[in-house]
């Protein structure tokens, strides 16, 4: 028995020490992987830099406006994407535009592939176009530079488009996104649907033990410190610094997780970081005065939504001038766009749903349960869901009366009604919202908003004193040339430079990484070597979460202490027992034009026939769903209504479409009422347009409850009792062959 214990123990001990060969053999040869991995990212990294326009975008390009040839130059590009071969675009569709954030990266992330936002609109038809930016800032370049050019750029979009069923819908990636909404908010008539995808607007916004990026320019005692970055390049301010920042979000993946998933699946996982690490790695500059700009006016001023901000030409932003629909897409698991920064602005703007229907304004948000900050706009599974939808579903997005909804999506089933009036894997329906839904998704108290605003007075000061006593000696000393050294030592781009084979101590790595390849060993997924060390990362993932959700936790609580200071904010002139909230004050030429808009609204209550008949009839049955589904909008565009002998263009049915929801909201009892003496005499027409009603209404379902009895109103008005044939509704939906063909086509298409 003794013999047999001692047999076990030595082939216990022998497979042990078989199991650390195999695993010791292994790891030295991920190492070398790895390593050849780092070296090919810094190879790629100087090649990507040494690029005129370096850029990631998966897709040919043609330069369309080159926006440093304007008279006010911007380092801004637009350009149109070449569909790939197999994909057909519809001449008629509205054009997308795609704009990238500026923020320390490179251009390209909205086309990095083919699941991208750039990908799912051509493959639902539409032409698109991409605004993106050289590596270096024009001198003296401004914000409002960057804005005017926009405008050009769009001003074209639209020339270029001229059939179009509507203006461009315009894409913005997070701090493109408040881009886009100040240059709507100046020039409306260029825009057709706005989608901000992880973008900013509200910037004090947050709930406690939550994001607290938020609270960095008070701690770090205000925008002293970015005018001190700036002068000490020189003038222009490193976007590297700004990548930095992001990464201190998340110390666990920055330190360690994103190093190690490659070294441990070295074998699978070096192209996918590679190919991230190219637009990650690809950083871009910024002017002082632009970064100065963005930090004290919006991150720490937050003068956005309160409308504190001017042109130069004295205009304010005031995005209540906005008239196009705006699609807001966040997140819960977004640490740097939480879905309060995201979606606040409409708080600060607005006392109730009805002012923002007096606004005409539409906006639609939904909110991601889990992804990050990048998955908003990189993910390949957000992109074939949400951006899909988006896409494909833009004519419900603008056919939406004015107010608030969420957009939901729901899986489609073989079980799904009439599902052959959807596309993709989806089904998006708009569901009405309040303001008191998201403010449930929490918030600021008013003794938060004036800690903010604090905070925001004492930035103003040490900037002040920064400029008066420190800035002239920091110029002297940070000359261009020292500042370019600087740049080139910078941490976030040493990390690139140091592992290239310019480095001499690379040697024949690449030559050592082959020979590896060939050789390649790797330990079995048992091995208890691979099992301890998945067990000591993990660790090391805690260790580093634990530390940052303390430093978190400290830095929340330092903040609120010092600037909730009554002492410190008396002394800053914060009054510590005002409750009133930052808001842009009521315009009186509003109040005017909505007056005369009204007058000339309930003018048309005795104009229209069969069409506007129709429509007030389903919107007023259908009032009590709450909620508008892709597939009731894709049945009332087959449909396209029409007059005998008139036919409205999709255009010209969105608009008559909400004069009669304001129709509805002004006076409903007079628009019903006007609905008989508006109807043909014919009877048949008049079937014709209640079989479009029930077509529409019935296009998500059974008709019951409430539509129900309010269709029977519908009926009395309309004089007709009883179901009509479907034949009938065939009937009236009268659409020319050219355009049946051209629907056909591009329904099969997008399928």
């Amino acid at each position: 028995m003794a013999d047999g214990k001692q047999q076990a123990a030595h082939g216990a001990l022998s497979d042990l020490f078989g199991s650390a060969l195999e695993y010791l053999v292994d790891a030295g040869q991920r190492g070398v992987l790895f390593m050849d991995v780092m070296r090919k990212r810094g190879n790629q990294y100087r090649e990507h830099m040494a690029e005129t326009v370096p850029h990631v975008l998966d897709y040919s390009a043609e330069l369309v406006i080159d926006g440093r040839t304007l008279p006010r130059p911007a380092n801004y590009l637009l350009v149109r994407i070449v569909p790939p071969k197999g994909v057909e675009i519809d001449p008629t569709s509205r054009a997308f535009v795609v704009v990238d954030p500026r923020a320390g990266h490179g251009p390209g992330i909205g086309g990095f592939k083919a699941d991208s936002e750039i990908g799912v609109a051509m493959k639902a038809g539409h032409p698109c176009y991409f605004i993106g930016f050289t590596p270096d800032p024009m001198p003296g370049q401004t914000i409002e530079d960057i804005t005017r050019a926009e405008a050009v750029f769009l001003e074209k979009v639209n020339a270029l488009h001229p059939s179009a069923e509507g203006r461009p819908c315009v894409i913005g990636n997070c701090q493109a996104g408040w881009a886009v909404m100040m240059l709507a908010s100046l020039r409306p008539e260029l825009f057709g649907p706005i989608i901000i995808a992880g973008a900013p607007l509200s910037y004090w916004a947050g709930v406690r033990g939550q994001y607290p990026m938020r609270y960095s320019g008070g701690l770090l005692g205000g925008s002293w410190l970015t005018a001190l970055t700036g002068d000490m390049g020189a003038g222009t301010f490193d976007g590297g610094k700004l990548v930095a920042n992001f990464e201190n979000q998340n110390p666990a993946n920055t330190l360690w997780t994103k190093q190690y998933n490659v070294y441990s699946k070295v074998d699978t996982e070096a192209e996918r970081y590679l190919e991230f690490e190219r637009w990650w790695g690809g950083h871009v500059n910024l002017n002082a005065e632009e970064i100065q700009f963005i930090v004290d006016e919006l991150f720490i001023g937050n003068n956005l939504a309160a409308g504190r901000i001017e042109t130069s030409d004295g205009e304010i932003i005031d995005l209540r001038n906005i008239r196009s629909p705006i699609l807001v897409f966040c997140s819960k698991g977004d640490n740097v766009t939480p879905p309060q920064q995201a979606l606040d602005w409409i708080l600060d703007l607005y006392d109730d749903v009805d002012e923002i229907r007096s606004f005409g304004q539409t906006i639609v948000y939904t909110v991601h349960e889990t992804i990050g900050h990048l998955g908003i706009f990189v993910s390949g599974g957000v992109a074939k869901k949400e951006h899909s939808e988006f896409s494909s579903n833009i004519d419900l997005i603008d056919l939406l009366p004015p107010g608030l909804y969420e957009a939901k999506f729901e899986k489609k089933t073989d079980d799904t009604a009439r599902h052959d009036l959807t596309t993709g894997e989806w089904i998006m329906r708009c569901e009405k919202r309040t303001l008191e839904d998201i403010r449930a998704m929490g918030g600021n108290s008013p003794e938060d908003e004036r800690r903010f605003a604090t905070a925001a007075r004492v930035s103003e000061i040490n900037l002040a004193l920064y400029r008066a006593f420190a800035q002239p000696i920091v110029k002297a000393i940070f000359t261009p040339q020292v500042a370019e050294i600087m740049k080139k030592c910078d941490p976030a781009r040493l990390q690139y430079e140091a592992c290239t084979d310019a480095n001499p101590l690379m040697g024949k790595l690449a030559e050592t990484a082959d020979e590896v390849r060939e050789n390649r060993k790797p330990a079995s997924s048992g091995n208890p070597f691979i099992v301890a060390q998945e067990a000591m990362s993990a660790q090391i993932v805690k260790s580093l979460d634990a530390w940052r959700e303390t430093t978190e936790k400290l830095s929340e609580q330092m903040f609120m202490t010092v600037y909730g200071s009554p002492i410190l904010q008396a002394a800053v002139g914060v009054n510590p027992e005002s409750a009133k909230p930052r808001r842009p004050g009521k315009s009186l030429i509003h109040r005017e034009l909505m007056e005369k808009r009204i007058a000339e609204l309930t003018a048309k209550i005795n104009q229209g026939g069969l069409v506007e008949c129709a429509v007030r009839g389903l919107l007023y049955a259908g009032a009590p769903r709450g909620a508008v589904d892709e597939r009731g909008v894709e049945a009332l565009l087959r449909i396209r209504m029409t007059d005998p002998g008139t036919r409205l263009s999709v255009a010209q049915f969105k608009q008559m479409a909400r004069e009669q929801f304001f129709l509805l909201l002004l006076e409903p009892e007079a628009t019903l009422a006007a609905i008989p003496k508006l109807l043909p005499s014919d009877i048949g027409e008049r079937r014709k347009g209640l079989a479009a009603i029930r077509t529409v209404l019935g296009a998500i379902g059974e008709i019951t409850g409430e539509t129900a009895e309010r269709l029977k109103k519908v009926e009395a008005l309309f004089g007709v009792k009883g179901e009509s044939s479907k034949e009938e509704a065939g009937n009236f939906a009268v659409i020319p062959t050219s355009d049946k063909n051209k629907e056909a086509s591009l329904r099969a298409k997008r399928h």
